[in-house]
Formats: C-alpha cells, sequence, structure tokens
C-alpha cells in the first residue's frame, strides 16, 4: 500500500512540477493537445509504472493510453525524464519501454475483439 502512495506522488509530480522543468517543445505540445485531461488517474499511474517501472497495463488504460495518443504520451515521458527526482534513471532505457508500451498497447486496441 506504501508503494501506491509514492506512486501517487510520483505522478503527481509528474503533472504538475514537471511542467517547470520541461523544455518548451514538450510543454506546447502537452497545453497545445491538453495531454494532462485525457486520461483518467488510475489510468496514468498504469501507464506511468508500466514506463518507469516495467509493470504490466490494463487494457482498459491501454485504450485510455491509446486515446491520449502518441505525441502526449511522448512529450509527457520526455518531461517526467526532465525532472530532477528521476535524473538516475537511463532516457534510453525508458524511452525503449515508452515505446513498448505504446505498441503493446495500440496492438492490443488495434487486433479485432473475439466474436461473441
Amino acid at each position: 500500500m506504501a508503494s501506491l502512495n509514492v506512486y501517487s506522488v510520483l505522478v503527481v509530480l509528474f503533472l504538475t512540477c514537471g511542467a517547470v522543468m520541461a523544455t518548451k517543445e514538450n510543454d506546447q505540445i502537452i497545453k497545445e493537445n491538453n495531454c494532462e485531461t485525457k486520461m483518467g488517474f488510475p489510468c496514468v499511474l498504469e501507464a506511468f509504472t508500466s514506463v518507469f517501472e516495467t509493470r504490466n497495463i490494463s487494457n482498459k488504460c491501454c485504450g485510455e493510453l491509446v486515446v491520449l495518443g502518441k505525441v502526449c504520451h511522448s512529450a509527457l515521458v520526455k518531461r517526467t525524464l526532465e525532472n530532477p527526482l528521476f535524473k538516475y534513471l537511463s532516457p534510453a532505457t525508458i524511452i525503449t519501454q515508452s515505446i513498448q508500451t505504446w505498441n503493446n498497447c495500440l496492438a492490443l486496441t488495434d487486433s479485432p475483439s473475439p466474436s461473441a
């Protein structure tokens, strides 16, 4: 339960404090596309842990991530990496995991649903 609280704090920082540290390009992309308002908090948390902690993301949250869009997903990940709290992370590893999460979710939402 404590880890959920830690992740909640990190996600809140990801959504708020990261804006101060963001490059103009990422910040502009996020604002122009209303990226921070397109996903519910539980799915933001799942997507965050999928990318930054290599955990699973549910089908429901994959759907929300795909609706969020690749541009928003990439800009939010890059902005998070700019935050000093995450300086210990390897950007190359995180970008790779971000792409993998995106591709897995895209494939999941593009696949035809089984017939009843």
